[in-house]
């Protein structure tokens, strides 16, 4: 078979295609582009040389420019959308290669939304409990995804460089994720799926009649001096409240509202004690970000603005509700292992992708962005 052909698309266009699928990510919609303003971005189009006016896939591509030099890294986070179970990758693959160099790219980076392994809530727990395995990746996995080897051995065939253990071109997207599914799933599934003492949360937080909103852009404000608070306790660097304003315009208006943006608050007695960022895109939701507040943490709002979230993930058709990142330890002595058991007691699972592959499209240029990206 040829070659598809690729072309820069409309957001229009973008979007249209993007409501027509299963699920897509929320970082290859057309909206995410304004987010990342700072980056030069492109709608970009599949089309079969057999019909040629119908899309068979997209992407959002961000390009980075190297520093005193007009050439980018071309990053497409999450993507492309297109159907990973081809039994020719490169006829999508190749022609992005060739578009991305005419753009000035000297490499390509992307993340194929293609899962490798998983590991169900119960293993995670033994795991820890345990304390041999000091990392996810060496226990044995409850299932295993073909579809995650034959995409990476595509891949390597191709030319494309595999993750490594030590990241280049700084923090990309992770790795390992914490889903629970909910795919034919009822409500009260859900709860007899998470441990006692997530169940016992929600209802101690209904019981002290937390009440959970979903709230509106001049809330904003409130979600980030909570979010704020939130980094100073858990030791991180908070965005500044520009860009959470920035990406609330950006993703809850995009052309053919192909995504699901909303703010949720959790309040009690007038006091928000919990604040989010949901998304949704097809069949697939995301816990995006969140905040709580360190006084009133025993009326459990974070338990309860979850279990709203999953709920409404579920009721919108929702197949999978995730709440993204986690890190792949499992030594108890490890602060991070808080955030596993955290998301672990919801029931659900952790999620190995194939993770972020690069295509050097200048050998030279690539290893010296690289290497600078390490240093900074």
């Amino acid at each position: 078979m040829s070659d598809l052909r690729i072309r820069t698309i409309s957001a229009d266009e973008h979007a249209a295609y993007l409501t027509a699928q299963p699920s897509a990510s929320f970082l290859q919609t057309p909206g995410w582009a304004a987010v990342k303003s700072e980056w030069k971005a492109e709608s970009l189009g599949w089309f079969d040389p057999a019909t040629p006016e119908q899309l068979v896939g997209v992407a959002l591509v961000l390009y980075r420019q190297m520093p005193k030099v007009k050439r980018y890294l071309a990053y497409l986070p999450e993507g492309p959308v297109i159907d990973w179970d081809a039994i020719d990758l490169g006829r999508y693959l190749r022609p992005l290669a060739a578009h991305a160099q005419e753009q000035g790219a000297f490499g390509l980076r992307m993340g194929p939304p293609v899962p490798a392994r998983r590991w169900s809530a119960k293993t995670i727990k033994d795991a820890i409990a345990g304390g041999q395995q000091p990392k996810l990746g060496d226990v044995r996995p409850d299932v295993i995804e073909p579809s995650g080897a034959t995409v990476s051995a595509q891949l390597r065939a191709l030319g494309w460089k595999a993750p490594r253990a030590v990241e280049g071109f700084a923090a990309g997207q992770p790795q390992y994720v914490f889903q629970v599914p909910l795919a034919g799933k009822t409500p009260d599934d859900l709860l007899k799926g998470m441990n006692q003492l997530w169940r016992r949360n929600i209802k101690k937080a209904e019981k002290l009649g937390v009440e959970v909103t979903v709230g509106t852009p001049e809330d904003l404000k409130a979600f980030h001096a909570l979010y704020v608070e939130t980094a100073e306790r858990d030791h991180f660097t908070p965005r500044p409240l520009p860009y959470f304003v920035k990406m609330y315009e950006a993703m809850a208006n995009q052309p053919g509202d192909c995504c699901d943006f909303r703010l949720y608050n959790a309040y009690h007695e007038g006091d928000l004690v919990a604040s989010t960022i949901w998304i949704r895109v097809g069949g697939h939701s995301w816990y995006s970000y969140g905040a709580s507040s360190t006084a009133k943490r025993d009326v459990r709002g974070s338990n309860a603005i979850q279990w709203r979230m999953m709920s409404d993930a579920l009721a919108a058709g929702a197949f999978v509700y995730d709440l993204r990142g986690i890190t792949d330890t499992l030594d108890p002595n490890d602060s991070h292992v808080g955030l596993i058991q955290f998301k672990t007691g919801t029931g659900g699972e952790a999620v190995e992708y194939v993770g972020e592959w690069d295509l050097p499209l200048n050998k030279a240029l690539y290893t010296a962005f690289d290497l600078y990206m390490r240093r900074r």
